[in-house]
């Protein structure tokens, strides 16, 4: 399951600075709005050291993380509903991703949008929410003026209900107010998915901070964080500068430079595995002498639907999984001493998959 995450926010707040240093793709950045006017789209491994403790254990040197998309795009301004900036047609790009990263900026900077040098973290999110929420509208009017007709006069049609679902969404849409806040039932869930709404997609806010600020959380950050949990999201905070640098540095440079700074690790992990935690999806892994490998699934999927992630043949015809649990088998020291331990068990299709299961699928062909 290949996840994906497009980031938004403000001209010059350092999402393609962000992007680089997540990707090392070399994007251009630049010191003047709108330096990004096509979207930036590349594919990342997620970090999982789990992989190489397997890889050491079966003398593989095949390891195949899982992957991330992510997709930058130009920054949204007050009016880009309108067509202030570059208006907000390019959010077609990232209609498809399943999560929105939105950076803010919580550093000074002469080159704001805003053309002032201070921060305003709450202001930046509620003028970023209320034009996602106003392309939303957009989307949703134009639905709405396409089956009026055939609502109005068929009562009995499937446009009647669609209209009555997408003329409350459009209400809460009018008040700035993102779909992921509005109460549905499945079934306006399902109907809703076919618009690729933004405001209906998890989002996780990254406070992009001076490099200064890393030691101690600034005014800009807790105010930030007060209100993304008002509304239930959660917040990275990371220097996207320092983090570029970091990744253009050889292991041991790049270990030191981050002593100096303070921190013990990048913080690009953390973002990572915090996109998996808004998705709520859980990682499993196979193992075997050819190759080492990660899979993801969403978290309450069954051993067949794991088993059809690695191919399609072994969800058809699923018999049992062999699985042990990561821990269990890294304590154990191999999989043979693992079974000896009866830390590997036989699970039917009813199990459901946990973060760090260790896998072999029997199947029927």
């Amino acid at each position: 399951m290949a996840l994906g995450v497009g980031i938004v926010g403000l001209p010059n707040v350092g999402k393609t600075t962000l992007f680089n240093a997540l990707t090392r793709a070399g994007a251009t950045v630049a010191g003047y709005a709108f330096s990004t006017v096509e979207p930036n789209t590349a594919v990342v491994s997620v970090p999982d050291a789990r992989l190489d403790v397997l890889a050491r254990m079966y003398t593989t040197r095949k390891i195949t993380p899982t992957s991330m998309t992510f997709n930058d795009v130009a920054g949204l301004v007050a009016g880009a509903s309108k067509g202030e900036g570059l208006g907000n047609r390019f959010l077609s790009y990232i209609r498809e991703v399943d999560a929105l990263a939105v950076v803010v900026r919580c550093f000074k900077d002469p080159n704001a949008a805003s053309g002032s040098t201070g921060v305003d973290p709450l202001g930046d999110m509620a003028m970023l929410n209320l034009e996602l929420a106003l392309a939303d509208l957009e989307v949703v009017n134009k639905r709405r003026e396409k089956i009026a007709g055939t609502a109005r006069f068929k009562p009995g049609a499937k446009e009647h209900d669609e209209l009555q679902v997408l003329d409350r969404v459009a209400a809460h849409l009018d008040a700035g107010q993102a779909v992921r806040s509005l109460t549905l039932v499945a079934e306006e869930e399902k109907l809703l998915r076919s618009f690729a709404l933004l405001t209906g997609k998890p989002m996780i806010y990254v406070a992009n901070i001076a490099e200064q600020d890393i030691r101690e959380a600034s005014e800009a950050v807790k105010a930030l964080g007060a209100q993304a949990a008002q509304e239930g999201a959660e917040v990275v905070v990371l220097s996207a500068k320092l983090e570029a640098e970091l990744r253009e540095l050889p292991e041991e440079e790049a270990q030191a430079f981050l002593e100096d700074a303070g921190l013990q690790e990048p913080a690009l992990p953390a973002f990572i595995h915090a996109a998996y935690r808004l998705l709520d999806l859980l990682t499993f892994l196979t193992a075997g002498e050819t190759e080492v490998r990660a899979w993801t699934v969403r978290r309450g999927a069954r051993a067949p639907e794991a088993a059809g992630v690695v191919h399609s043949d072994f969800e058809r015809g699923f018999i049992k999984a062999e699985i042990v649990s990561f821990q269990d088998l890294e304590a154990a020291g191999s999989y043979p001493a693992a079974k000896e331990r009866g830390k590997v068990r036989l699970e039917g299709k009813e199990y459901v998959m946990q973060d760090g299961d260790v896998c072999l699928f029997r199947f029927n062909v």
